[in-house]
């Protein structure tokens, strides 16, 4: 109550911040199998390993990112990752949409590692956004907040978008927005990047 009474702000700033990270994520790891198998027509299993490769890259992406943030900021990193998803998104459909393994394989590939631009200074992000005495709870509901805002609908939106358009562009156009949404929330939280080193 304390946070929602002190931080409502920062709460929904730090929400709308992971917008641009969240959809992609649930896009790039659980929408691509239903799109790949039932669009593309590709084998569910390959698709899958695929999928697992990209999240085993992301493994050393996010802490490279996180580090990266501690360096040059974690505003200047993670406005990079909302440019790259503001154009990534058309590359990868249109890579998925050839249907060649080498390049879907690539897209897949390169998918969460780009994502993880944004999502690797996030932790530190968001909890700087709160006083120490209220962090935690305030780091918590902005986080958890987008999961039910952004993640989860991300797939059912696609499957919409699909539907009613035709074209993965849709989607990709979607997912751009999304990461716009980001960018300005972004431009709205300050940057305290080594600020709580020192207390």
């Amino acid at each position: 109550m304390e946070v929602l009474r002190r931080d409502k702000r920062a709460v929904i700033l730090t929400a709308l911040l992971r917008t641009g990270q969240q959809t992609p994520f649930y896009l790039f790891t659980t929408y691509v199998l239903t799109y790949a198998t039932t669009v593309l027509g590709l084998g569910r299993t390959m698709v899958l390993n695929f999928v697992m490769i990209q999240s085993l890259i992301s493994l050393g992406t996010i802490p490279l990112f996180g580090h990266l943030s501690d360096i040059f900021g974690r505003r200047k990193i993670t406005a990079i990752g909302c440019f790259v998803m503001m154009v990534f998104p058309f590359a990868y459909f249109s890579l998925l949409d050839t249907k060649n393994l080498f390049l879907v394989f690539l897209a897949i590939a390169l998918a969460l590692p780009l994502h993880d631009l944004q999502y690797g200074p996030q932790a530190a992000f968001i909890s700087e956004s709160f006083a120490g005495s209220r962090r935690y709870s305030g780091a918590s509901l902005g986080y958890q907040l987008a999961s039910i805002t952004a993640g989860g609908p991300a797939p059912l939106i696609a499957v919409w978008l699909y539907r009613t358009y035709g074209t993965s562009m849709a989607i990709a156009t979607y997912v751009a927005l999304t990461a716009l949404v980001s960018l300005i929330c972004v431009m709205f939280l300050r940057d305290r990047t080594g600020h709580l080193d020192s207390q």
